[in-house]
């Protein structure tokens, strides 16, 4: 077997079997493959796709290339909750507290910003002192002690996928959909879960930007982990605009502890509930997802959701008053106002234009070894729909360099579409699957 005939293969649209992924998949782990055919390979991929079959063996052996953690010794249903990346996307941070607080386990295998879309990782490790490199037995006890754990990606869990992803984003085969579901499923399978919600976006903010190719990509993923024997469900939801109103680690963070003392943005408040309530019920802690609805609300209403993240902060080395006092986040030092350029409606707020600016003053990657300002970031002052007058604050750009400002500025002018005519309100959840 030829690593150049696989990739003519594939480039050429044609089916491999699961005995040729493997080749691939396991000779590109133990560096026998080199960086640039399997980049050939990743572009064919990307031009041609893959069938369901291929996408199930190219997961599979992901999985099999680390081990799958074992939770057997934590009681309880295993639930997570994954998004498929967006601009001011902070729901785990609220969700997983939330259904955790409701009784379900909830271990979080969660990744760091790439692009314009922020990470779950960095946006904890603005927390002082956040510890996000468990091992695999403190994330174990620390499910058994609090029901919810944040770790990231380590070379126990699928860590073909971590050359993969690594490759991917220097080669520009990120949203290939077979690439981006096999990616997904092999961390969530090896992670040693139950059941799974995910969230995928779609919209200028989100990796596809198309409905109809959200829905293939969550009916991909929801296919992939019921033939793994895993509960899932997906909903697909609108990322044309920011969720929320901060974009930034630090910021979010502060977004987040808002919306957890029920003081946040009505969007994220919503999304955050809903997704909460599909991870009670896939976690069996309710009968009915309505049941679970209340029990969310309740959870959120009571401060347990809070408490719950206070908790998990202290246990990972973080210093939990943050959540109460802002000032001991990392804060900028500057900050620049976008004002409206005249009267009307806002129309229209390009969630990759906010997220791409964000990530220009620091607050994202341009590669995986980038570092990241956590106490920069975009406060919108307004969201998609509301009236402005000429001269109103649109959004501030916090940041501690002026390098790449003005850029980021101009930027951030341009994702705002101001016009006469108040728009029809988006739904912000589209379809579920599953």
């Amino acid at each position: 077997m030829r690593t150049v005939d696989l990739i003519r293969r594939k480039r050429d649209g044609e089916e491999l079997s699961s005995e040729e992924i493997s080749f691939l998949i396991d000779n590109y782990t133990s560096g026998a493959i080199p960086d640039y055919q399997m980049a050939a390979f990743l572009m064919a991929t990307y031009g041609s796709s893959m069938k369901d079959q291929e996408v199930d063996s190219l997961t599979e052996r992901m999985v099999a290339s680390g081990g799958v953690i074992d939770l057997s010794g934590v009681p309880g249903v295993k639930v997570d909750k994954h998004s498929t990346g967006g601009v001011g996307d902070k729901t785990s941070l609220i969700a997983a507290p939330l259904a955790a607080a409701a009784g379900a386990i909830v271990p979080m295998i969660s990744g760091r910003a790439l692009g314009h879309t922020g990470g779950t990782l960095d946006k904890l490790e603005s927390i002082p002192g956040f510890r996000t490199s468990l091992t695999v037995d403190e994330f174990r006890e620390q499910l058994r002690m609090y029901g919810l754990a944040f770790m990231g990606q380590s070379a126990e869990v699928a860590p073909a996928d971590g050359k993969l992803y690594a490759l991917r984003d220097a080669t520009a085969t990120i949203e290939s959909l077979p690439l981006i579901a096999s990616s997904i499923m092999s961390k969530k399978i090896a992670e040693g879960i139950d059941s799974l919600v995910l969230d995928v976006k779609v919209g200028s903010g989100a990796f596809v930007t198309k409905q109809l190719e959200a829905r293939r990509l969550a009916q991909l993923m929801v296919g992939i982990g019921r033939r793994a024997d895993k509960r899932v469900q997906a909903l697909i939801t609108d990322m044309s605009q920011p969720l929320g109103y901060a974009v930034g680690n630090a910021l979010e963070v502060m977004e987040v502890s808002q919306t957890l003392q029920n003081a946040g943005p009505t969007d994220l408040t919503r999304l955050s509930l809903e997704l909460a309530a599909r991870m009670i019920f896939l976690g069996r802690i309710t009968m009915t997802l309505d049941d679970a609805r209340e029990l969310a609300q309740r959870k959120l209403l009571d401060g347990s959701g809070y408490k719950k993240f206070k908790e998990v902060i202290q246990a990972q080395g973080g210093n939990a008053q943050v959540l109460d006092r802002f000032d001991m986040l990392p804060n900028a030092t500057g900050v620049r106002e976008i004002t409206s350029p005249r009267n009307g409606y806002v129309s229209a707020i390009d969630a990759f234009s906010i997220g791409m600016a964000s990530s220009m003053i620091g607050a994202g990657r341009d590669t995986k070894d980038d570092t990241v300002d956590p106490a920069v970031g975009v406060i919108l002052e307004v969201k998609t729909g509301q009236k402005v007058d000429a001269g109103a604050v649109l959004c501030r750009l916090y940041y501690t360099k002026e390098d790449r400002l003005e850029e980021s500025a101009e930027m951030v002018e341009d994702a705002f579409r101001i016009s006469t005519v108040q728009p029809e309100e988006r739904e912000l959840i589209l379809e579920v699957v599953g």
